[in-house]
C-alpha cells in the first residue's frame, strides 16, 4: 500500500491537530488514530473517530454516573459477566468510525452486515484509482471439493501462473476501457481529442470485482464483536479475514478488556446444543458414547469431536 504525497499531507495535517476535551481517549488508540494499517496489497484500515471506552460499558452496565471502578480487575470481571451471559446492551454505548480501502468483491461480502452506517465512495461522480486485488501466491488455491465455500490446494506452476495473468490481464484491459469510455488518461486528463465521453456512471459497470473501492463505516461495539466473530473466524474468506486481524489488533487498542473477554467467550469458547452437552456429560460419566446413539447428526458429531479435540 502506498499513500500518495497528498494524502501523506493530509494525515500529517490531522495528526498536528490537538483539542482539549473532556470527553475519554484511549492513548494506545489515540497514538495510530488516522493512521492507515495496510490490508493485501493495496488496501487498509484507519480509525477515524470514537466513542468510549471500557469503562463506558461498565458506566452502562451499572448506570451509574462514574466512569467505572478504581479496580481494574472489578471492570474486567464485569465485562467478562456481560459477555459470558450475552448481556450485549452496555456494548452499544461504544462505537468507532473506520476509513476503509478494499477490493469490491470484498465491499459486497462486508455490507451484508447491515448494523453498520456506511458511506462509500461513488463512481458516479468521481473516478476510481487504477487498483486492483491481485492475490499472494499463497492465497492463489483451487475450489475446495468438500466446502463449496472454501479454498482447496493451493495452486503452482504453469496452472498458478496462467490465473495470475487471467487476473491482471482483465484487470489492466476492463480499467484501460473504462479510460477510454470516460476519455481520460491514466492521470485523470481529459483527451483532446472532441469527444466528451461516457457518463461516468454508465462507464465504471464492466469494471473487475478486484477493482479497490473505499468508505466510512461506523458501527458500535456490540455489532462490531458480531462482526468479528464471522469474518475474524479461520473459516471465513482470506481476504475478509485480513481486515478483520486488522481490526482485531484496533479493538485491543481501543477496549482491550471487552477484547480479551470477547476472545476468551466467543472466539475461543463454543456454544454447545442440547444433545451435544449431553455427550460430554455422559462421556464425563464414563459412558461410551457414539454418534449413532447420540441423536446428533454425522456433521454435528464431527463438529462437536473437532471441538473437544477428539477427532
Amino acid at each position: 500500500m502506498q499513500l500518495t504525497p497528498e494524502q501523506q499531507a493530509e494525515i500529517d495535517d490531522l495528526r498536528r491537530q490537538s483539542a482539549s476535551t473532556l470527553r475519554v481517549t484511549r492513548p494506545s488508540l489515540e497514538e495510530i488514530l488516522y493512521i492507515p494499517v495496510p490490508v493485501l496489497d493495496h488496501g487498509f484500515i484507519r480509525v477515524i473517530d470514537y466513542m468510549g471506552d471500557d469503562a463506558a460499558v461498565v458506566q452502562a452496565a451499572r448506570v451509574s454516573y462514574g466512569r467505572g471502578t478504581k479496580k481494574v480487575q472489578d471492570d474486567a470481571g464485569l465485562i467478562n459477566y456481560l459477555m459470558r451471559h450475552r448481556h450485549t446492551t452496555p456494548f452499544e454505548m461504544c462505537e468507532i468510525k473506520y476509513h476503509v480501502k478494499l477490493p469490491i468483491f470484498v465491499a459486497r461480502q462486508w455490507i451484508r452486515h447491515r448494523t453498520a452506517n456506511v458511506n462509500e465512495y461513488s463512481a458516479r461522480y468521481s473516478i476510481l484509482d487504477k487498483e486492483y486485488y491481485i492475490p499472494a501466491p499463497g492465497q492463489l488455491a483451487a475450489q475446495s471439493s468438500a466446502n463449496r465455500q472454501g479454498r482447496g490446494a493451493v495452486l503452482e506452476g504453469e496452472e498458478a501462473a496462467r490465473v495470475l495473468d487471467i487476473l491482471k490481464g482483465d484487470a489492466e484491459r476492463t480499467y484501460g476501457h473504462y479510460e477510454e469510455m470516460l476519455n481520460q488518461d491514466s492521470g485523470g486528463s481529459v483527451l483532446d481529442d472532441g469527444r466528451s465521453g461516457l457518463a461516468r456512471e454508465l462507464a465504471r459497470m464492466n469494471l473487475t470485482l478486484n477493482t479497490y473501492t473505499q468508505w466510512y463505516w461506523k458501527i458500535d461495539l456490540h455489532n462490531l464483536l458480531h462482526f468479528l466473530s464471522l469474518r475474524a473466524d479461520p473459516h471465513a474468506q482470506y481476504e475478509i479475514r485480513a481486515y478483520a486481524d486488522a481490526m482485531m489488533d484496533l479493538l485491543r487498542r481501543w477496549v482491550p478488556l471487552t477484547a480479551a473477554a470477547f476472545e476468551d467467550y466467543r472466539m475461543g469458547g463454543a456454544a454447545l446444543s442440547a444433545k451435544a452437552l449431553d455427550v460430554v456429560r455422559r462421556r464425563l460419566r464414563g459412558e461410551d458414547v457414539r454418534q449413532a446413539d447420540s441423536g446428533m447428526s454425522a456433521r454435528e458429531w464431527r463438529e462437536l469431536m473437532a471441538v473437544l479435540g477428539l477427532e
